[in-house]
């Protein structure tokens, strides 16, 4: 290969390596040319070029293109997966991994996804994903549900609410007995609370001569008292005779 052509190469993996969301590194050895063509076709239909490449170039290309996590993939004979950006990394994964058990020969190295390393067993855990459809379905759902919860717990009061005044209305005779309700019945429920409101007044106010009565003191003691009274008049009065009586 003549220098320019080599220089070519290089500068096409380059861009290829910056522009790709994806890199899925394989070892194609004892693959047949019509295996790798079928591999070749299944991948492009998932948005993914599979390429077959000489290290000494990609090492220099991947270089140029700050793609260094690549290097250390590169030995022996290397096929590459170039996921552009609009390809599904999931469905090349999985296409790979299934090439790899049907026919026991190749071998997943490891890649770069979206700027990150991955190994070979990477590799299998990303092949093993649900679909990107069901992926979108499943974030809808998460996003959805918690939503949904909080519409429920907001409707909740207001359900009991309306469930209550049901309730009373029914109590009450329906709908059609609340509406003709009289104002003389209205009335009737007034003049109620207001006996009630009296009869309140009255129990205060025989409370407070109840306490007045209390504290006045009993007949009894005021008798007493009295009585106690006149005796020490009366001794007084007898004293003051004997003092008058002149002696004889």
């Amino acid at each position: 290969m003549e220098k320019a052509e080599k220089e070519k190469v290089i500068a096409e993996l380059t861009d290829r390596l910056k522009s790709a969301d994806a890199l899925i590194v394989a070892d194609y050895r004892g693959l047949t040319n019509s295996q790798l063509a079928s591999l070749r076709v299944e991948l492009l239909n998932h948005g993914a070029k599979l390429s077959v490449v000489k290290n000494t170039l990609t090492r220099r290309a991947a270089e140029a293109a700050g793609a260094d996590a690549l290097l250390a993939l590169l030995e022996g004979p290397t096929a590459i997966a170039f996921v552009e950006a609009d390809g599904n990394p999931v469905a090349v994964a999985k296409a790979l991994s299934d090439a790899a058990k049907e026919t026991k020969i190749l071998t997943l190295r490891g890649g770069v996804l979206s700027g990150n390393p991955i190994s070979g067993p990477d590799i299998e855990s990303l092949a093993k994903l649900p679909p990107l459809d069901v992926l979108k379905a499943q974030l809808v759902g998460v996003i959805v549900a918690p939503l949904s919860q909080l519409a429920a717990v907001l409707n909740a009061p207001l359900q009991n609410l309306v469930g209550l005044i049901d309730a009373r209305i029914t109590q009450l005779g329906g709908p059609d007995a609340v509406a003709d309700a009289s104002p003389t019945e209205e009335a009737q429920a007034e003049e109620v609370v207001a006996e009630a409101a009296v009869a309140e007044e009255v129990v205060a106010d025989d409370a407070a001569a109840e306490e007045v009565v209390a504290e006045e003191p009993a007949p009894e003691t005021v008798a007493e008292a009295s009585t106690d009274d006149a005796a020490e008049a009366a001794d007084e009065s007898a004293a003051e005779v004997e003092t008058e009586t002149p002696e004889a």
